[in-house]
């Protein structure tokens, strides 16, 4: 996988943000309610599965247009642990429960002796994610994430890391 799902949750974003907040300001700072993302699922690496990772984000109370602040930080099964800052893009619904999610979080890749070789500590983590939400207000879902460090550094090209995970938010 390369930069694609980056380059689709900011053309998404830019869409959203034009179609949907532009009348009242493109950016124009929303509160939102805080929500915890906890997750885990699969690490895979060159199309092997090697492990497992566990993750959470916290999504920040507020919103700039469509674009909302997120920090995140991972832990997976071989020692490897990453942390990062950047945003994510909801989609709803009209009517109904379910969305579909993209984020871009640029991170720190702190790789274990057993890790996998990704070229760089930055990493930059896309994701798609796809659910519904439930009556209680928590949402289940599916996501896909997606990590490399966009070929800043050996090996060319960038063998990038991907995590298919099990996904829960309140």
């Amino acid at each position: 996988m390369d930069g694609t799902l980056a380059i689709l949750f900011l053309l998404t974003g830019l869409i959203d943000m034009f179609v949907n907040h532009c009348d009242r300001g493109c950016v124009k700072p929303t509160v939102e309610a805080v929500r915890h993302v906890a997750s885990a699922g699969a690490l895979i690496f060159e199309a092997d599965s090697i492990g497992g990772e566990a993750y959470y984000r916290y999504d920040a109370p507020i919103s700039f247009g469509p674009f909302r602040p997120t920090v995140g930080v991972s832990f997976d099964t071989l020692g490897d642990v990453w942390v990062g800052v950047g945003a994510v893009n909801e989609f709803r619904t009209p009517q109904g429960p379910a969305y579909a999610e993209l984020s871009f979080i640029p991170g720190w890749w702190m790789r274990s002796e057993g890790g996998p070789v990704l070229g760089y500590p930055l990493e930059f983590r896309s994701g798609i994610e796809a659910g519904f939400y439930r009556e209680s207000g928590g949402r289940v879902g599916v996501s896909l994430d997606h990590r490399s460090n966009g070929e800043l550094s050996d090996p060319v090209p960038n063998p990038g890391l991907e995590t298919l995970l099990f996904r829960y938010a309140q």
